[in-house]
């Protein structure tokens, strides 16, 4: 049940307390890949476990800026500071508790949103009347977690199979042959990069030529399939334990 294709009446009948808030990014994402991939991505994966879910729940339209200052070099990428961004979650979250849809799943695709969901959910949950928790689909793809990069080959496979026509298929050599194979610039443990830019010239992390549409379903599969099983605990769970409010 999309929230922005329904009417308010519609919404106001179903029986539901629980949601799913897509969090995203606009951001560079190499040659190949759209500024939107992130949140396509979380729209993608949202869309799926709604889908497969049992019950009924609200999918929230989603929010497409998040924390990607260090993309900034690369023109088109969007940013807002971490504070606003946990304000504007933390808002829209209110909206829906308002309402009496008071649990909600964030479902991000970003990875410089993490730390940030995981502070503003505990915020929620200790302080609104709400219960909020963060879930961030490429950590929910088993073994696949561990090629994760950026424009590389997990996101660009989940774009190949949910929105087919958004990659530029013929400029996956471009962007393998001018990307980086590790994030960061590293001495010892410590990142000496705060920007992408300094350790990778297009922006890609990772050779998205190992990206396939059947690499991607695999992905949708094993993170829908998290996020309905995250989706059962959190209906089920026992909000006055501990008393909180």
């Amino acid at each position: 049940m999309h929230l922005e294709q329904a009417t308010w009446t519609e919404i106001d009948a179903a029986e539901t307390d629980l949601a799913l808030l897509p969090v995203g990014s606009t951001e560079q994402h190499g040659p190949h890949a759209p500024l939107g991939t992130d949140t396509l991505n979380a729209e993608a994966v949202a869309d799926a476990a709604a889908e497969r879910y049992e019950g009924t729940v609200a999918v929230a339209p989603a929010v497409p800026v998040g924390i990607a200052e260090e993309h900034r070099q690369f023109t088109g990428t969007l940013w807002t500071s971490e504070s606003t961004f946990k304000a504007y979650v933390r808002d829209i979250v209110g909206s829906l508790s308002h309402h009496g849809v008071d649990r909600i799943v964030l479902v991000n695709g970003h990875g410089g949103n993490t730390s940030a969901l995981q502070d503003v959910t505990g915020q929620i949950t200790r302080h609104d009347d709400a219960y909020a928790v963060p879930f961030t689909w490429f950590d929910e793809v088993g073994e696949h977690s561990s090629r994760m990069g950026h424009g590389g080959p997990l996101e660009t496979a989940l774009v190949q199979y949910a929105n087919p026509s958004a990659v530029r298929e013929d400029h996956l050599e471009e962007a393998a042959e001018n990307g980086s194979d590790r994030w960061g610039d590293w001495q010892g443990r410590v990142n000496l990069a705060f920007d992408s830019a300094e350790f990778t010239e297009n922006g890609v992390v990772g050779d998205p030529r190992e990206a396939s549409a059947e690499l991607g379903e695999k992905l949708l599969d094993a993170a829908a399939d998290a996020l309905v099983a995250l989706l059962e605990t959190v209906a089920d769970r026992d909000l006055d334990r501990p008393a909180h409010r």
